[in-house]
């Protein structure tokens, strides 16, 4: 459901309350040097930790780019209970060091590694079915043409990367989320609830139509 945009182009907007999205969409995603410009050019007061900013950043780039083991590595040094309390995590990036290794055609140091990091994990039933899918792909001589082939995908990477990034948010008592996501899931919602409406009243009037031109 589309709303006139005459409805809201009069609203004033607050600028302090754009600069703070803009600043927590920066500080999220780890730009900092746009971060610090922005911020000298407006004015607003720098409330980020800079240096925490570029050490999620180095972490977050490390898995994204594959070199997994290191981003585990800086994760413990940065949050060192973290993947001990997120299992799903932990094993999140540890499969994707396996996919990396998969993928680079170490099937023997692969299925070493699987053995002996991810294995442990088959004693709870919700990963078995996760890790039969990534074994799977030992068994195909071009695993990017498997039905498994998704795992081996830049979006799977960035996935396991953005849930990481918001991992270390959440473990610094700062939001997973930045103030544009949110405002994009607000705004999903709102759109969800104003269609419904519509379409409720919509099914209203038309009961009251057939009502109306019910023979009496």
């Amino acid at each position: 459901m589309d709303i006139d945009p005459r409805q809201y182009e009069d609203i004033a907007v607050n600028d302090n309350d754009v600069h703070s999205i803009v600043m927590s969409y920066l500080a999220h995603s780890c730009f900092t040097d746009t971060l610090e410009s922005f911020t000298t050019s407006t004015g607003v007061k720098q409330t980020a930790n800079l240096e925490d900013m570029e050490k999620r950043k180095k972490i977050y780039h490390l898995a994204l780019e594959g070199s997994v083991l290191k981003a585990i590595e800086l994760t413990e040094q940065f949050a060192p209970d973290l993947l001990e309390k997120n299992k799903d995590l932990h094993f999140d990036l540890l499969s994707l060091h396996f996919v990396g290794l998969v993928c680079t055609i170490k099937c023997t140091e692969a299925l070493e590694f699987a053995q002996a990091k991810l294995a442990p994990f088959g004693k709870v039933q919700k990963y078995v079915e996760k890790l039969e899918d990534f074994m799977a792909l030992l068994a195909y001589n071009e695993p990017e043409k498997s039905p498994m082939f998704h795992l081996l995908s830049l979006e799977y990477r960035q996935q396991v990367a953005d849930s990481l990034n918001r991992a270390l948010l959440a473990n610094s008592n700062l939001p997973s989320y930045s103030a544009v996501e949110r405002l994009m899931q607000q705004t999903t919602v709102v759109r969800q609830c104003l269609s419904q409406e519509s379409r409720r009243v919509s099914s209203i009037c038309f009961e009251r139509l057939f009502e109306e031109l019910e023979p009496r």
